[in-house]
This record gives structure tokens, sequence and C-alpha cells, in this order.
């Protein structure tokens, strides 16, 4: 697993758990409903943290919270 799908999974995850719509998540946000889309359908394979940052403001999360998770602590380095 790469980063990009870690990160989409998460966001799915939490989306699922706190009973979001992938609108209701961008309103929440304050993040394009556009951006959010793109992220989770791999358009945008690279989201920034200012935009992570924001959807996990909108998820009722932290940062960290949103990283501490074994799927992220088990990913294998990008650049060999």
């Amino acid at each position: 697993m790469d980063t990009y799908d870690a990160v989409k999974n998460r966001l799915l995850q939490l989306s699922l758990e706190k009973h979001m719509t992938i609108h209701r998540l961008a309103t929440e946000s304050a993040v394009p409903p556009s951006t959010v889309k793109n992220i989770l359908y791999g358009k945008s394979r690279n989201p920034g943290i200012v935009t992570l940052k924001m959807l996990c403001d909108g998820l009722g999360v932290s940062l960290t919270d949103f990283f501490d998770t074994p799927e992220f602590r088990s990913l294998e380095q990008e650049i060999r």
C-alpha cells in the first residue's frame, strides 16, 4: 500500500464512522467538494498538508489522530 491509498482509506473510514457524505465533509471542512472527490477518486494523489488539516478539522480529529494508525506506521519508504 502506498501513502495515497492510506490517506484515501483513512478519509473514507473516518467519514463512515462520522456518517458524513462527501458533500458534508467538504462543507464541514471548508474544502470544495471537487477537491474531496479528487482525493477520494484518485485524481489528486498528493493532497497538501493544509488540505488534510482542514479535512481533519471537519472530521473532528487531529492530524496526529489521523496518521496514528497501523496502516500509516507500516508504510514503506516511497523513495528507494
